[in-house]
């Protein structure tokens, strides 16, 4: 280490006062490899050390305390001190080996004094806003300085009234003697019996003197203490008020600046790059040619579209793709188009992170402030927002155009996500949620949580129209410390009725970022590979992260649909948020080498043809937690629908009514409710000798997949026909 600056200055400490635990001096504090030792001004009271660049900081700037009640006191050599506590390290060092004694010798005391005052501090809980440590302990030493003048004034007094009464009886005596001789020893016993007493009373004054010296003195300084607390107070909240304003100010130029707005993805904010000098080395970049896809697209004009008849477009290959069914344009049942407001709410993120202090963060209760009042089985339905597409899908003739559908599909299951950064509601163990839209859409849905470590759902859809879709998902996350990576793990599978056409895909990867600070935004990124089991057809799909480098658009998707030859015919394209178009493929021909020296393929494709379009959000989305039409209703109350189904429970509901508070205390309820259950579950099995097996769904059962040869839970019936005999006494009673 460097021992720049020793010699520059004296680091003599000022000797204490009698009786006091204040000790202050220099002191030399390694920074760092750059600067080494730095002369620092150190004051050690009340069993804190704490240090400044001078003296006259002291007013007004302190550069770090330790609370030496907690602390490891070393010494390394002749002139070394090295405290550590809570992760934190100094190393210190004094001019001579005198000096560095003198500190050693002073911190040992305070720490032990410290270690008393903790140890003798009561249990009972603070205020509001309780103190500090070392606060609580300074407390503690003065009442129990001043309990003990209590004492030697109870003392003093029971000392005066014994003197005064024996006084008394000395008198009494004297009225009542003759002889002179007895008269004298009398006296002299009186005048030992006064001087006790004055000296008893001179004891009683001085200590009533010191009591209120020692109040008055405490006083003064915890008014004084007070007043700096609510000055810090009040100046670190017209802070957070200056930075509130200039951060709105920043977001409002920056929305205006034309040429930012132009290629920064919407919901996400792009930090400044003055802002970010700390955290350039764990942001993530990446490359734009990494990103950039592996063919080339070259869009012919119509012109060319007559020299080619039989390579029309999807439309008007399959005109029955877009016929439409007699059932869709019947009526539809009036639902509701709005919800409660959401509260403005401000959420005390302290409150809930001291609770998290040696525990495991999976099992903290967050508060409803994260959420958003739906569960994670509503949200998963929500994959049926554009069930029209796999309507269109199944009346398809062609696999190749089936397979654009599909695809679109799966894309359009994100678009919900672009604004929703609050979090679902997690289910408990055996919660269901229904959608009937038989009568509306011909499809009907059932969600089942069938485990709660880890969390997985299993869901089942069927529709009169030509298809069954079926999955089961388990969610795993990452924190990365800047933003959460969500992977749903597990397949979806598509079947239609007609063909026999069977469709098996997976999620990508959503990521939140600015988890800590800033606006959170969510970015899709990764590959889905869609494959049609029967005719081996595929579709590649990517999802391209954000980068703040790109000149792509933000939220791009590409894709190429190929037979099972491998062959292409179609190429997808658009955003995960707004809309995908297919395109198909005339010819294909090797092009140029990329950046990466691979060779890529150009395509020559008629126009483009939109498969599918994001619906608009409603009115006042934002405010309503930015849901969709659909997403309004899934909360909605419906008759008829199980016992444990998500509209039926009381924690989403108090949250979406606005009446978070209540919310809270419900939700802490069912929780503790769920792991009552699980362990009286536990212990029964145990007292029966039997291996504990787990819950075991009321609706799914697990079969093995002959496709992918995954063990998962598929639906095992009954559900619909005990809704239709309104037979719900298997349910277990969760809410």
């Amino acid at each position: 280490m460097s021992e720049q600056g020793k010699g520059s200055a004296s680091t003599s400490a000022a000797a204490p006062a009698p009786g006091s635990d204040t000790y202050k001096g220099w002191l030399f504090k390694w920074t760092n490899y750059l600067k080494g030792y730095q002369r620092r001004w150190f004051v050690l009271s009340n069993g804190l050390l704490s240090y400044y660049r001078t003296q006259a900081e002291m007013a007004h700037t302190c550069r770090g305390t330790i609370n030496l009640a907690t602390a490891h006191i070393d010494t390394e050599d002749a002139c070394n001190i090295v405290l550590s506590s809570g992760g934190r390290t100094y190393h210190l060092k004094a001019s001579t080996e005198v000096e560095r004694q003198r500190w050693v010798t002073a911190l040992e005391l305070a720490k032990a004094k410290a270690i008393r005052m903790m140890n003798d501090q009561s249990d009972d809980s603070g205020d509001e806003e309780p103190a500090s440590q070392s606060d609580r302990s300074e407390i503690q030493g003065t009442l129990k300085t001043l309990v003990s003048k209590l004492d030697d004034l109870s003392t003093c007094n029971d000392l005066i009234a014994k003197h005064g009464a024996a006084l008394q009886r000395s008198l009494s005596e004297l009225e009542g003697l003759r002889v002179p001789v007895e008269g004298g020893e009398k006296i002299k016993a009186v005048n030992e019996r006064a001087t006790l007493f004055r000296i008893t009373s001179n004891a009683m004054i001085n200590a009533c003197r010191d009591f209120l010296d020692l109040a008055e003195t405490h006083s003064r300084r915890w008014q004084r203490a007070l007043q700096y607390e609510r000055e810090q107070r009040t100046h670190l909240e017209e802070t957070i008020e200056q930075l509130a304003k200039q951060h709105n100010s920043l977001e409002r130029a920056w929305r205006e600046a034309p040429v930012l707005s132009a290629s920064t993805p919407k919901g996400s904010e792009r930090p400044l790059k003055e802002e970010a000098s700390d955290e350039d080395e764990d942001t993530e970049y990446f490359d734009a040619m990494e990103d950039s896809p592996a063919f080339i697209t070259v869009t012919l004009k119509d012109l060319h579209a007559h020299c080619y008849p039989h390579t029309s477009t999807l439309s008007q290959v399959s005109p029955s793709c877009n016929d439409l069914s007699g059932k869709e344009l019947q009526p539809r049942r009036q639902r509701r188009t709005h919800i409660p407001d959401k509260p403005n709410y401000s959420l005390n993120l302290w409150s809930i992170m001291k609770n998290c202090i040696g525990k495991e963060l999976s099992k903290i209760p967050m508060p409803v402030n994260f959420n958003e009042p739906l569960s994670m089985l509503q949200r998963l339905t929500e994959d049926l927002e554009y069930h029209e597409l796999l309507d269109k899908a199944a009346r398809c003739d062609s696999s190749l155009e089936q397979m654009c559908l599909v695809a679109a599909f799966s894309v359009s299951s994100y678009s919900t996500t672009v604004y929703r950064t609050a979090k679902p509601f997690n289910p408990l163990l055996g919660e269901t949620y229904e959608l009937d839209r038989l009568e509306e859409f011909g499809y009907r849905s059932l969600c089942e949580q069938v485990s709660h470590h880890p969390p997985a759902a299993a869901h089942h859809v069927i529709s009169q129209r030509g298809w069954t879709l079926w999955q089961e998902i388990t969610i795993a996350s990452k924190f990365r410390g800047k933003y959460l990576s969500i992977m749903p793990l597990g397949a979806i599978h598509l079947q239609f009725h007609s063909s026999g056409n069977h469709y098996v895909w997976r999620k990508v990867t959503s990521t939140v970022h600015n988890i800590i600070v800033g606006k959170l935004w969510i970015d899709q990124s990764g590959e889905i590979e869609i494959v049609n089991h029967r005719t081996k057809d595929t579709c590649q799909l990517k999802f391209s992260p954000y980068s703040y480098f790109s000149r792509e658009v933000p939220r791009k998707v590409t894709g190429v649909v190929a037979d099972s030859g491998g062959q292409a015919h179609y190429i997808l394209s658009g955003t995960w948020d707004d809309k995908i178009e297919s395109a198909k493929i005339i010819q294909s021909s090797r092009g140029g080498s990329g950046s990466e020296g691979k060779q890529k393929t150009v395509y020559q494709t008629l126009s483009p043809k939109l498969l599918w379009k994001k619906y608009p959000l409603p009115e006042n989305a934002e405010n309503m937690y930015y849901f969709s039409a659909l997403a309004l209703t899934l909360n909605e109350q419906e008759d008829g629908v199980g016992l444990t189904d998500s509209r039926l429970r009381p924690d989403q509901r108090l949250m979406e009514a606005g009446r978070w508070d209540e919310a809270n205390t419900e939700k802490q309820r069912l929780e503790e409710k769920q792991r009552a259950v699980r362990r009286r579950r536990e212990g029964q099995t145990v007292g029966c000798k039997l291996e504990y097996e787990g819950y075991q769904p009321l609706w799914f059962h697990q079969r093995r997949n002959s496709i992918t040869g995954e063990t998962n839970f598929v639906y095992k019936g009954g559900y619909w026909e005990s809704k239709e005999r309104q037979d719900w006494s298997m349910c277990p009673e969760i809410f």
